[in-house]
């Protein structure tokens, strides 16, 4: 898998003239790796990956998937909100077989597939519950299921333990990486929170605000085999830091 964005431009119109959210924007993501962008509000994260997802087209540049351009939403990208955007009448199998269903994939299959991938997030015995039953990790946990059960070539996280209280985001943080290496996906996801971002990823690209530019790609070396105890050691800090100061730049150069 390769995903190549290349000088991708993004200009919306306003009542009040042209609002350009991206510019020049250049990044990749390579098999089996995870990949995160930071940045403030109004960087452009968000409308970064709807782009990759194929939700909004790039006014300039070009985003492909193994040489394929993203001409709109594909299952070769699974896509994983901060709302769980679960159907609330469907149960956590419907909600994991809906995928499947509108590929056209027979119901004995989608059953099995959906089950598979229920039983990889450890939420198998709840398959039968609606998702005001769940608590909110475990709702994401079937957003997630739901997502892998395409097979998708990559893994788009848009924000997605920002709604969660502290300590199920960081028990949900240790889970995506367990899942990532045991499953050996790509994954490219956003986030305001720079703790999060070094925790999780093997690179990370710092977008600057105002039109969102990269700023800075920042290489995480903390090995790929991560728990919790990692957060108090020496380099975790130093990389927080150091994209911290780089948003703080970014900030400063784009204040009035």
């Amino acid at each position: 898998m390769h995903l190549e964005i290349a000088k991708v431009h993004k200009q919306f119109d306003t009542p009040q003239g042209p609002l350009v959210a991206l510019k020049d924007i250049n990044m990749h993501v390579e098999t089996g790796e995870f990949v995160c962008a930071v940045g403030a509000s109004g960087s452009g994260k968000s409308t970064l990956l709807r782009l990759v997802a194929g939700l909004e087209m790039p006014t300039a540049g070009e985003i492909t998937v193994d040489g394929q351009p993203v001409i709109g939403p594909g299952a070769d990208r699974g896509m994983v909100f901060q709302s769980y955007t679960l159907y609330p009448w469907m149960t956590v199998q419907e909600n994991v077989e809906f995928g499947l269903k509108l590929q056209g994939m027979e119901a004995k299959q989608r059953r099995e597939e959906a089950s598979r991938y229920l039983d990889v997030v450890g939420l198998a015995q709840f398959s039968r519950s609606l998702p005001k039953e769940l608590s909110g990790g475990m709702k994401q946990r079937v957003a997630i299921a739901r997502a892998l059960a395409n097979h998708p070539k990559i893994l788009l996280m848009d924000e997605p333990f920002g709604a969660l209280d502290v300590q199920t985001k960081e028990s949900m943080q240790e889970f995506l990486l367990e899942l990532w290496d045991r499953l050996g996906i790509s994954i490219l996801m956003i986030t305001h929170d720079v703790s999060e971002a070094v925790f999780l990823s093997q690179r990370i690209y710092v977008l600057s605000a105002r039109p969102g530019t990269i700023a800075e790609e920042v290489s995480i070396d903390l090995g790929q085999h991560r728990a919790y105890a990692v957060r108090r050691t020496e380099p975790f800090h130093h990389y927080c830091d150091e994209i911290m100061d780089l948003l703080r730049g970014t900030a400063a150069n784009t204040a009035p």
